[in-house]
């Protein structure tokens, strides 16, 4: 499952990088990681109250914040795609759990 979306991600991603001139190195992945999830803290402190709304909607602002989220994840799968690294084990012996 997670192999199957880190590739959905990385096809997409590649896309991307593609249509708009873009080199994806090895720092951009970690680089593009942090941003991010600083986007997704400015989401998160608009919605709880701890930043400018921008005359945003409560509905709004928790749209923004899954769309950050699905940022975020997406960013750590490419991480770890360009990598190989195998979430599906680091799940099992940091999480205890086997992911389906």
């Amino acid at each position: 499952m997670l192999d199957d979306l880190m590739k959905a991600f990385d096809a997409a991603s590649r896309r991307y990088a593609e249509a708009h001139g873009l080199t994806r190195d090895p720092d951009w992945f970690v680089l593009k990681l942090h941003e991010e999830v600083g986007e997704l803290t400015q989401a998160w402190n608009r919605l709880s109250g701890r930043g400018r709304p921008k005359g945003r909607s409560v509905e709004d602002m928790q749209r923004d914040l899954a769309d950050e989220a699905a940022d975020v994840l997406g960013h750590i799968l490419l991480l770890a795609h360009a990598n190989g690294l195998d979430l599906a084990a680091a799940v099992e012996r940091k999480w205890l759990f086997r992911p389906a």
